[in-house]
C-alpha cells in the first residue's frame, strides 16, 4: 500500500511560501484505480511527484509499501545528448533489465525506427512523448502513476497505451489525474477532488465529478 499523512507542500515566490498542498491525506490499495481531478494549477502533477518520490513534501509523510513508477511518458530525465538506445541501456542498468530485449520491445511500442540511435535531442515533442512511455512500460511497477497519459501521442498510439496500461497491467495499482472526467469514468473504482491545496476523497466516482462540477461552476 501507499499511505499519504498529513502532507504538505509549499514552494518559495518572491512574495513568500506558496502552499500547493494542505495536509493531504489518501490511502491506495495494491490493484486499485484512483482518480484525481483538478483544474489546471491544482496541484495535481505536484501531487504525482510526491508520489513518485520526485519530490519530498514540507511536512507530513508518503510511505511506500509497494513499487511506484515515475510519471507516464514523463520525458524530463532524458539525457538529450545520448540516443534514445543510450536512454534505454541506462534505466536496463538501473532496474536489471536484459537490453536486447529491453530494445525490442521499446522499438516496437515508440515505433521510432532508426531515430531509436540518434540523440533525444533531435526528436519532436512527440518522438520524445512515445520513446518516455514506452521507458515507463519497461519496469513492471506495483502502481503506475499515469498523469494526462491520454493526451501523448496520436489516435493509435492512444489505443497501444492502453492496451499495455489498462489490458496487460490491469491488476496493478493506478493513481490516474486529469481533469478530463470521462477517462476517469472509464478507468476509475474511486476518486478524489483536489482543490484549494485540499483533497477530498470518495468512494464512489460518481459522487466526486458531481462534486467537482460544482466547485467549478
Amino acid at each position: 500500500m501507499i499511505f499519504l499523512s498529513d502532507v504538505r507542500k509549499s514552494y518559495a515566490t518572491n512574495h513568500g511560501a506558496f502552499e500547493v498542498l494542505s495536509g493531504v491525506n489518501l490511502t491506495i490499495h495494491p490493484g486499485e484505480k484512483i482518480g484525481i481531478l483538478g483544474k489546471n494549477g491544482a496541484g495535481k502533477s505536484t501531487l504525482v511527484r510526491l508520489l513518485s518520490g520526485a519530490e519530498r513534501p514540507s511536512g507530513g509523510a508518503v510511505i511506500r509499501k509497494m513499487s511506484v513508477s515515475w510519471p507516464i511518458a514523463f520525458g524530463g530525465a532524458f539525457q538529450t545528448t545520448l540516443t534514445g538506445m543510450d536512454n534505454v541501456r541506462f534505466i536496463c542498468r538501473v532496474y536489471n533489465r536484459d537490453e536486447a530485449n529491453a530494445r525490442s520491445y521499446v522499438d516496437s511500442l515508440a515505433e521510432l525506427g532508426r531515430f531509436l540511435d540518434e540523440p533525444v535531442r533531435t526528436y519532436s515533442s512527440g518522438m520524445r512523448a512515445r520513446l518516455a512511455f514506452a521507458l515507463s512500460m519497461l519496469v513492471e511497477f506495483d502502481c503506475f502513476l499515469i498523469d494526462e497519459v491520454v493526451a501523448v501521442g496520436d489516435l493509435r498510439f492512444h489505443q497501444k497505451c492502453e492496451a499495455e496500461l489498462f489490458e496487460k497491467r490491469k491488476d496493478r495499482a493506478m493513481v490516474i489525474v486529469s481533469h478530463n472526467e470521462a477517462y476517469i469514468k472509464s478507468h476509475c473504482t474511486r476518486c478524489a477532488v483536489l482543490s484549494n491545496g485540499v483533497l477530498t476523497a470518495y468512494e464512489n466516482v460518481d459522487e466526486a465529478l458531481f462534486y467537482y462540477q460544482n466547485i467549478n461552476g
